[in-house]
């Protein structure tokens, strides 16, 4: 059976990597498209979203030895505290920022390419995990 830790490690690597790549070529495009304010708000944008999805992460390997319902909770708890976290932080951008400094469709546009980057190299990584895993043995054979 793989290690846990390992397996951790290998989801993790899995999703970020694509999702370095793509807020790369979005930083670097829509900084080429947009000047200095699409290349702020790709920033942002990919900051924001790698922060978000970690802490996916790092809550399922918390909660990875604790019973179902204390990890439905703390599961439940940093998606609102995620969402609530989220709404205050875009609410705060564009409250107290200029459209000429921040690029909003910039930042719309790099946060859902870099969104899909991360969960399709996450389940791509899982894939990849649950096909080592062993079957299980059938009665008869």
């Amino acid at each position: 059976m793989p290690d846990k830790n390992n397996s951790d490690a290998q989801l993790w690597r899995g999703a970020i990597i694509p999702s370095l790549i793509t807020a790369l070529i979005c930083l670097i495009l829509l900084s080429f498209i947009n000047g200095k304010s699409g290349a702020i708000g790709a920033a942002l944008a990919s900051i924001t979203v790698i922060i978000f999805f970690s802490i996916h992460l790092i809550v399922a390997r918390v909660s990875r030895n604790l019973d179902p319902i204390t990890t439905m909770a703390l599961a439940m708890f940093s998606y609102f505290a995620k969402v609530i976290f989220m709404g205050v932080f875009l609410f705060l951008v564009t409250k107290y920022t200029e459209r000429s400094t921040v690029d909003r469709v910039s930042f719309a546009i790099c946060a859902i390419l870099i969104t899909m980057a991360w969960l399709l190299g996450e389940i791509r990584s899982f894939l990849k995990l649950r096909a080592q895993l062993p079957l299980p043995k059938i009665k008869g054979d």
